[in-house]
């Protein structure tokens, strides 16, 4: 069995999902002991019990632990991961509801179900837009579009929009399986050191419940800064379908090699300018380095990676946290296949050695 120690690195619900995800695809039991040590709220949350019971079915896993606020489990797969229909409702994980994230579910269900005998359908109930998460739309953009020239082909449907505090979104995930090949390691590798020319920037300033004035506030105020910036302004102010209220913008940029996002949320106090400069600041700080792969896409490539039998590297504009954390969860199951060169807080280069043998 393979014991993880939950409060390294970044010491958030990253580790249990990563560990979930590859526990399920290799068959090999795993235990994290002091989940989210390094979070204000310890243990299991909505969201990771969520994941937890959701990959969980998916390979008929022994679980120990499985409780809000459990700071320790046991994952004990009992079968390969099974294509079917599945439905994972966050709010149903805890009494009054949760926002919790379905794009970070993803993170523990994605590629198991990549690694399953056949398609399969997964409704996701919860918060589809909220901090701390990719929002559906990065995952629709960029990580989706990455991950199928890895061989592993989804899509993702948004139904309804889900923000914090309310949540209540709803996403429809499609997972065409199974993957080419045998064996542990069947996606592709991938090099990502030049992104290319700039084909396209695009985005979305979205409310709920909310002043569609707000929405257009965002979007001019982002839409001038990327102007003064020598860069394309078609950032759309809509109205969202949600049970709650919320606000957000949302960019994606398209290169001839690789797709960017950023992001950013509003709150109550927060001017719908400032939520604008935020999302804008985060993208020219990544499209100003020169790097093909920023942050977010960064860290989610790990586990992907640490499943292709190639070598493989990309640049990256900051080694994160998250990212040094997925690598070392990622090394637990395939072995020390990984380089970094870099420091965490700068532009640096990751690089993935091949299976021997």
């Amino acid at each position: 069995m393979i014991v993880l120690d939950g409060s390294y690195g970044e010491g958030g619900g990253q580790i249990l999902r990563s560990a979930l995800a590859l526990s399920a695809i290799t068959g090999r039991p795993v235990r994290v002991e002091n989940i989210r040590a390094r979070r204000p709220n310890p243990g299991l949350q909505a969201q990771h019990l969520s994941a937890v019971k959701a990959a969980a079915a998916l390979c008929h896993a022994q679980v120990q632990g499985a409780a809000l606020g459990s700071t320790a489990l046991t994952f004990i797969p009992q079968s390969p991961p099974a294509p079917g229909a599945y439905t994972v409702d966050v709010g149903a994980a805890r009494a009054g509801g949760s926002a919790g994230s379905v794009t970070l579910i993803l993170q523990a269900i994605l590629l198991p179900l990549a690694y399953a005998s056949g398609s399969s359908r997964v409704t996701l109930r919860g918060g589809t837009h909220v901090p701390w998460s990719p929002p559906f739309h990065y995952v629709r953009d960029v990580l989706l579009p990455t991950l199928s020239r890895m061989g592993l082909h989804a899509e993702v449907h948004l139904e309804r929009w889900g923000w914090y505090p309310v949540g209540g979104g709803e996403i429809h995930l499609y997972v065409h399986g199974p993957l080419e090949g045998e064996g542990l390691y069947r996606l592709k590798p991938l090099t990502l050191t030049e992104r290319g020319p700039l084909r396209r920037l695009w985005g979305w300033a979205a409310v709920s419940n909310l002043p569609l004035e707000i929405a257009k506030r965002m979007a001019g105020r982002a839409n001038r800064l990327l102007r003064e910036a020598g860069l394309p302004d078609e950032v759309e102010a809509i109205l969202a379908e949600s049970p709650g209220p919320g606000a957000g913008i949302f960019l994606i940029a398209e290169y001839a090699n690789i797709r960017a996002g950023a992001s950013a949320y509003g709150k109550k106090g927060l001017p719908a300018e400032r939520v604008a400069e935020e999302a804008v600041s985060g993208f020219l700080a990544f499209h100003r380095s020169g790097a093909a792969v920023d942050p977010h896409l960064a860290d989610q490539l790990i586990l992907p990676l640490a499943l292709s039998p190639g070598t493989s590297r990309f640049t990256t504009s900051c080694i994160t946290a998250h990212l040094l954390t997925s690598i070392w969860v990622a090394c637990h199951f395939v072995g020390d296949r990984f380089e970094v060169i870099g420091e965490e807080g700068d532009p640096g280069e990751v690089r993935v050695r091949p299976v021997e043998g």
